[in-house]
């Protein structure tokens, strides 16, 4: 099973053990996450944080810091999307974040500040709002003001184990492996 998968099955007991508990639970997962990748980012070297992998089936990806600021974009995007307002930050171009945020101190910057907005939204869950239907940030449809804020979970720990990748190839341990 998946990190995520098992995140869910927890969720769905607590909701049914104790519906205002949803929010801390989800929250709880929230903040694992970002305990493992601010700590990675910050652990990357700054004359390493636009490295990205370049032969085989790494050719064109996004760079470590491409990588972060795309995590913190849907971050920002998900929990913008769960309260109904518009994101309160520029991103530039969409999901990949803002091209003005280069340096390594304005990425572990905008990461953090995309967590702390995502509390926010994440302390907003409630049993009667868990699975309103908002509008989804990644075009037509919808999703569950719940989906949006598992998204901000799920999506920023696929992204967690390339970061992982991408430091060990540069010799750096990831801060949760030590």
């Amino acid at each position: 099973m998946t990190k995520s998968l098992i995140a869910l099955l927890f969720a769905g007991c607590a909701f049914a053990q104790s519906p205002a508990a949803v929010n801390l639970l989800l929250d709880k997962q929230l903040r694992g996450v970002e305990q493992e990748i601010v700590p990675l980012i910050e652990a990357m070297p700054a004359d390493k944080i636009n490295f990205a992998p370049t032969a085989g089936a790494f050719t064109g990806v996004r760079t470590f810091a491409e990588q972060a600021k795309h995590v913190a974009a849907v971050i920002y995007m998900v929990s913008a999307a769960a309260n109904v307002e518009k994101v309160p930050v520029d991103l530039g171009g969409g999901e990949n974040g803002p091209s003005s945020v280069k340096s390594k101190e304005e990425v572990v910057q905008f990461v953090k500040d995309a967590f702390a907005y995502a509390h926010k939204a994440m302390a907003t869950l409630t049993a009667d709002n868990l699975t309103k239907p908002v509008k989804s940030p990644f075009g037509e449809g919808q999703m569950t003001k719940g989906g949006a804020m598992f998204m901000a979970i799920s999506h920023t720990f696929d992204h967690y184990g390339q970061m992982v990748v991408y430091a060990r190839m540069n010799n750096i341990v990831p801060p949760a492996s030590r």
